[in-house]
């Protein structure tokens, strides 16, 4: 018995070391009949263009046939193409001492200082044999750099209970252009969001879409927070992308702020009116009031006013005690010539004021210049405050009348005449400047005796008359910005008739009144509009008609 485990023990070892000795050979015979490696640089900034190649050798003597290859991009990689981070190749039969490479191109997505690992596995199987083996290998490369200019511009110090207003800029130097952008923010505790420009998705959120190179932008943030007197808040913003479904972080910034104790408090009204939407050709009334609300006098101190925005028409500014130069577009006021400057006593308000008119339009050469917005940026003391004011958009309805015109063709006589009818042709033109605005609307009152003739150009134009008013109404619809500046203009021309009576005879007779546009301003949320001129019987717009012509005979 004690023979036959001894024999048993014998058979065993040797069948297990048989088996040990199979595997390792069988392993030994992988790694050595391929050579796989990917090449590729160890280090590249964001979305820098890189190539992988993946470099594979037979070093046996047997040919290895059917020789598949799997080359993993790391994750949240852009493949060139397919588009496809998992790649699959069926490769050709590989001959003893052969060798090959493979590239795959690329760009890596992260932030600065992520490690990204590519992976490539080549399974295959020699000749004469059933079983398949692989070959695995992988390649790191770090990315050193992110070249996206991301960060608040946000005071240091703000005083508790104070409205807050900053500014989130980005600028992309990447050389590849950035697509499903997103911006987060992480606000502080006692944060209380107001509202931003561009609007936010959920007061948290920004969808940027689009980045080109050397292309940026700015999201600004009102808002009102609270705190402790020495009490440090954060914020923490995020810049990252969407792939497959996942937030793919690229930039992080984080800024501190301190509580601090208030000692002066700076508010603003224009037209007396803290919260003045403006309009072009506004006269503007600037009333700045500060009160000291610490528990000390203030002596000796310098306002200055800070004027921004494309609006302004700056050579007009009046500042009876400031002084102003253009270039720098500062107003000073002096402490030497206005006494509350001087001496500013615990609880006493002071003020300063100027005049200031906005331009009664601007060159309009894009998107840049939507949303137009006027800043004031107060410093006085230790103290800063900006306000802003946002500004309408200009509305224009261009109102012309023809006699001769390829319009309809006109007909009767001219100079019109009692008791008989003369066809005219007016032609509407709308036009909007800086913001998009909605319900566009263009209304004007028929001169006596006239009438439509019924006959419009485009057909199917929303134009509609009350005879018991005379008033004729053209539903314009939406209106981007820019639209009939930065391309064509929504019109409509139409004929009326004019019939005179005896008692109009040597008289020049409106055709038609002031024509009135007005929509809703999708920016500053008020009503705008203005008016064009009416027309009359003397056709100032149609060269073959005089002023005499005009008469009614």
């Amino acid at each position: 018995m004690k023979k036959l485990i001894t024999i048993f023990i014998v058979l065993a070892t040797l069948t297990s070391g048989f088996v040990g000795f199979w595997y390792y050979q069988r392993n030994i015979y992988s790694k050595e009949i391929l050579r796989l490696e990917i090449l590729a640089p160890d280090e590249v900034d964001l979305a820098e263009g890189l190539e992988y190649i993946v470099k594979y050798k037979n070093n046996g003597n047997s040919t290895l046939e059917e020789p598949r290859l799997v080359f993993e991009y790391p994750e949240y990689s852009i493949p060139e193409e397919n588009r496809v981070i998992r790649q699959e190749l069926t490769l050709e039969d590989i001959y003893p001492g052969q060798e090959r490479t493979i590239s795959f191109k690329g760009r890596l997505l992260g932030k600065d200082g992520d490690v990204k690992t590519a992976r490539a596995v080549l399974s295959y199987r020699p000749k004469n044999l059933k079983t398949r083996y692989e070959a695995e290998t992988s390649h790191i490369t770090r990315i050193k750099s992110v070249p996206i200019n991301f960060e608040f511009d946000l005071s240091s110090k703000i005083e508790s209970g104070k409205e807050i207003n900053f500014r989130l800029n980005y600028f992309s130097n990447v050389d590849y252009p950035l697509s499903d952008l997103r911006i987060k923010i992480e606000y502080p505790s006692d944060f209380e969001f107001e509202e931003s420009t561009p609007k936010a998705l959920d007061k948290t959120e920004w969808d940027i879409g689009l980045l080109n190179k050397a292309e940026g932008g700015r999201i600004e943030i009102v808002g009102n927070i609270l705190g402790e007197v020495g009490e440090e808040k954060k914020f923490k913003a995020e810049l990252g992308t969407w792939q497959e479904g996942e937030f793919v972080l690229l930039k992080e910034v984080i800024r501190g702020i301190q509580i601090v104790k208030p000692a002066l408090y700076i508010s603003q009204q224009i037209n007396g009116n803290p919260k003045y939407i403006a309009s072009p050709g506004d006269l503007l009334h600037y009333e700045i009031f500060f009160k000291n609300i610490g528990e000390d006098d203030l002596k000796d101190m310098f306002l200055v006013a800070r004027l921004e925005g494309s609006a302004l028409d700056l050579e007009t500014l009046k500042a009876p005690l400031g002084e102003f130069e253009l270039g720098d577009n500062s107003i000073v006021f002096d402490w030497r010539r206005v006494f509350k400057l001087q001496l500013l006593g615990t609880q006493e308000e002071g003020k300063v004021e100027f005049w200031v008119e906005l331009k009664k339009d601007w060159e309009m050469t894009g998107s840049k210049d939507k949303n137009p917005l006027i800043r004031n940026k107060v410093y006085l003391s230790q103290a800063r405050e900006e306000f802003t004011t946002k500004v309408n958009s200009k509305l224009e309805i261009i109102q012309k009348g023809y006699f001769q015109d390829e319009v309809f063709g006109n007909s009767g006589p001219i100079p019109p005449k009692a008791d008989e009818s003369t066809t005219y042709t007016i032609i509407w033109r709308a036009k909007n400047y800086f913001n998009d605005v909605k319900n566009v609307k263009v209304k004007a009152t028929l001169g006596q005796g006239v009438k439509p003739s019924g006959k419009i150009f485009p057909e199917g134009t929303s134009l509609t008359f009350d005879s018991q008013s005379k008033e004729l109404v053209w539903q314009v619809g939406d209106m981007e910005a820019g639209q009939g500046i930065l391309n064509d203009a929504p019109n409509v021309s139409f004929q009326i008739t004019l019939t005179p009576v005896l008692s109009q005879r040597r008289q020049i007779l409106t055709l038609i009144k002031e024509a009135e546009i007005s929509g809703e301003d999708q920016w500053t949320e008020t009503k705008t509009g203005t008016e064009s001129l009416l027309i009359d019987t003397t056709l100032p717009d149609d060269q073959t008609v005089s002023e005499e012509m005009g008469r009614v005979q």
